[in-house]
């Protein structure tokens, strides 16, 4: 596919820029800035038309919005969730009722999800969960209890999606369901903020008490191959959007090694001419899997390998680059009085976790292993 931008990708470029310009986010809570969205038609673009209340855009289109979005510097969505993940996964695999039912209010920006699938003891081994789902008599409402952990955004969503076991005595990725959960269940979900090293809590615990689901997606144990499918658009045009807040990093990474004379270090300025070519060359891979010539199997984990090293590399360069400063905060701390960070003592805390979070790289590299090279698969015990 040729991902020259044409004229009406530019004149959709200019509107986008018009109606970003002509939104000013300052003082908007989270919530209502999804609902503008909402009103402008800009949430699922990417969907086919289907009366889900949503403007539709083409692939060129979509990463033009993804792209000037980030350059608007616009506020970081807690609706992406629900549109690029859940939405998908409910257009390729839901009934029309639940296509009717969950798709407008994701598009309106009314209604948010969180990600119910990891666990304590089931993190990267997504096949090991233990949450448990059981059907309430003979109707086909299902009692989950467990409890997963990492979940982005629980204490802002209305909805989660879950992967549950919902045929006792299965093992591993069988007897598996997707199931979605309303949060507004006093007693019986409970959300509890995870405090991170960099002060902010971004992640939560989540403790199902038999909390009621009334919607299975993809039918009673066919969860597995739904949950597969949604980590499929875990990763896509999103990508690029997050190369442009990458490349924003790595400016100010430039800016401040040549304000300290860290770069005039030859291998300082090696490893930041490093850090550009790569980035230009993940963009670029982005582009040909978008455009299908790389979109085989494997190649969401060849992107998440890239940028996850990437990202966390830059984090220590942001270090290196502001020397002895860097272990100092902008103000004394105490248990009692949380820390604050500047922009590149935040990048490099919270890319630490990049190479862990999202499929952790031993995953994505077995993936590949085995889905794309063909290699044996790993002993499982």
């Amino acid at each position: 596919m040729d991902f020259g931008f044409g004229t009406e990708d530019e004149a959709f470029r200019s509107e986008v820029r018009d109606w970003l310009g002509a939104h000013p986010v300052e003082g908007v809570s989270r919530r209502a800035w999804e609902r503008e969205l909402g009103r402008g038609g800009w949430i699922g673009i990417g969907w086919p038309e289907g009366g889900y209340g949503n403007r539709t855009a083409s692939l060129v289109q979509q990463v033009v919005w993804a792209e000037e979005y980030a350059r608007a510097k616009a506020p970081a969505r807690s609706g992406h969730i629900g549109e690029k993940l859940l939405a998908p996964t409910l257009i390729e695999h839901g009934t029309e009722e639940q296509k009717q039912r969950f798709l407008p209010p994701v598009a309106r920006g009314e209604e948010l999800w969180c990600q119910g699938y990891s666990e304590p003891a089931a993190g990267s081994d997504l096949a090991g969960i233990r949450t448990a789902a059981v059907r309430d008599g003979t109707t086909t409402t299902y009692r989950v209890t467990g409890q997963k952990i990492w979940t982005s955004l629980a204490h802002e969503a209305d909805w989660c999606f879950v992967l549950a076991r919902t045929e006792p005595a299965s093992r591993r990725h069988h007897g598996l369901s997707f199931l979605l959960v309303p949060m507004d269940q006093p007693g019986r979900v409970d959300v509890r903020p995870i405090r991170q090293m960099t002060g902010t809590s971004e992640f939560n615990e989540v403790f199902f008490d038999g909390a009621v689901a009334e919607h299975v997606v993809g039918g009673e144990g066919n969860g597995w191959r739904v949950a597969m499918s949604l980590l499929g658009f875990e990763r896509g045009v999103s990508t690029l959007a997050q190369q442009i807040g990458f490349a924003e990093e790595l400016g100010q990474v430039i800016r401040t090694a040549v304000e300290t004379g860290a770069a005039d270090d030859p291998v300082v300025r090696e490893r930041l001419v490093r850090q550009w070519a790569e980035l230009r060359t993940m963009r670029w891979n982005a582009l040909r899997t978008l455009g299908g010539s790389g979109g085989e199997t494997g190649a969401p984990s060849v992107a998440k390998l890239l940028w996850g090293g990437w990202h966390q590399r830059l984090g220590e360069l942001a270090m290196l680059v502001r020397g002895a400063g860097a272990a100092v905060g902008p103000r004394d701390w105490s248990p009692e009085q949380p820390y604050e960070l500047d922009p590149l003592q935040y990048l490099f805390l919270f890319s630490r976790a990049d190479t862990i979070y999202g499929g952790s790289d031993e995953v994505q590299r077995t993936i590949i292993a085995e889905r794309v090279l063909g290699l044996p698969k790993e002993p499982r015990g």
